[in-house]
């Protein structure tokens, strides 16, 4: 059961609380600390594409990535009629691979937490590629206490046309949180069909994030609370993290 498959035209309705104009406010507002003025923006694991529309129409140039088609075939239609046009290409993190390079990248949302520790290098490597020289990368991260508090949870979401839950569960070295999702979705006979999605993400420590981008050429390395510019507090849920390409 592959992930963002049956989610996909469900997820934005099932995210309407997510504040991606706050995200936008936020890289601005970091690029602005670090005295960057990027044009041509990576949006990496794009989902659905609804930041990478915002930032678009803020004046910058989009390239966005997801290894999800479904997902991008929603944020492609999102951005139909934007000018200029982002630029939506299915690839995975670990396969990133452009024709040329970007001022900055950012990647949303936790799409970080769903590579597995011995990708990271990898894709870090990737992004050095393709991020110019002084080039930023920002990214949030679901912190390690919260993964783990989500332990054997189970949530659910109910709108007019679908029906979500999830169980969450951790992986038996406790590296991981593995979560089952169903989905039910209203047909036009009133009858509901029942599909299914399952999700791993990986616990991944802030030492760990540093340690792996210092070791593939970002430095300068600042770690902030969730979409402010201060440092974590003890209890953070979500941190983010931005780098200098060098």
């Amino acid at each position: 059961m592959d992930a963002y498959v049956s989610l996909a035209p469900y997820y934005d309705e099932l995210t309407g609380d997510v504040p991606y104009g706050r995200f936008a406010d936020f890289y601005e507002a970091v690029f602005a600390l670090y005295g960057a003025s990027p044009r041509l923006l990576l949006d990496l694991a794009c989902g659905t594409g609804t930041l990478t529309a915002e930032l678009t129409r803020r004046g910058y140039e989009l390239i966005a990535t997801d290894v999800s088609p479904d997902m991008l075939s929603v944020a492609r239609e999102k951005s139909a009629s934007l000018e200029p046009a982002p630029v939506f290409l299915n690839q995975s993190m670990e396969e990133l691979d452009l024709y040329g390079t970007v001022d900055a990248a950012v990647c949303s949302l936790d799409g970080i937490n769903y590579l597995p520790p011995e990708s990271l290098g990898g894709v870090l490597e990737r992004l050095r590629l393709f991020v110019a020289p002084d080039g930023l990368f920002i990214f949030d991260v679901n912190t390690p206490e919260k993964l783990r508090s989500l332990d054997g949870q189970v949530f659910l979401d109910e709108r007019e046309d679908v029906y979500c839950v999830w169980r969450a569960e951790l992986s038996d070295k406790a590296d991981a949180l593995m979560y089952g999702m169903d989905i039910f979705a209203l047909r036009p006979d009133g009858a509901y069909e029942r599909d299914g999605e399952e999700h791993v993400e990986y616990i991944h420590t802030v030492e760990r994030l540093k340690r792996e981008l210092s070791a593939h050429g970002f430095g300068d390395i600042r770690v902030f609370g969730e979409l402010e510019l201060r440092p974590p507090e003890a209890n953070e849920q979500r941190v983010f993290i931005a780098a200098r390409r060098m």
